[in-house]
């Protein structure tokens, strides 16, 4: 008899993850969602509202300068969406973290977007 050691699919368990936080946050036209996606090479930032299905701003390492750390990525990523939804007249903002820990490069995004004007 084989017994077969199978390894957890990392982006299911985040998937789960994910479902049960949008269980409980929204957004709306006056306090839309800034949602986070991390691939291995890149970080996405959306500010979303959920209730007309639009993408107010959006930003990611595809529009800044790829140079430094993934982190210090990320920091440019943050401050570049927190410009563009400024620019929007938009201020109040719900974190979405997409399932992943609010730790490294997640963390390093919603406090760079928190200095450049959004507030959570």
């Amino acid at each position: 008899m084989t017994i077969l050691i199978t390894k957890p699919d990392k982006n299911k368990t985040r998937q789960i993850r994910h479902s049960r936080v949008r269980r409980n946050i929204s957004g709306t036209a006056e306090c839309p969602r800034l949602n986070v996606y991390r691939s291995n090479k890149n970080i996405y930032a959306q500010v979303i509202d959920d209730v007309a299905g639009v993408t107010l701003a959006s930003a990611s390492t595809l529009d800044v300068e790829t140079n430094g750390s993934k982190t210090e990525q990320a920091v440019k990523v943050g401050s570049l969406v927190a410009e563009r939804a400024n620019k929007k007249n938009i201020k109040n903002v719900v974190f979405d973290r997409g399932g992943y820990l609010y730790h490294g490069r997640v963390k390093a995004l919603a406090d760079a977007a928190r200095e450049n004007g959004l507030e959570f």
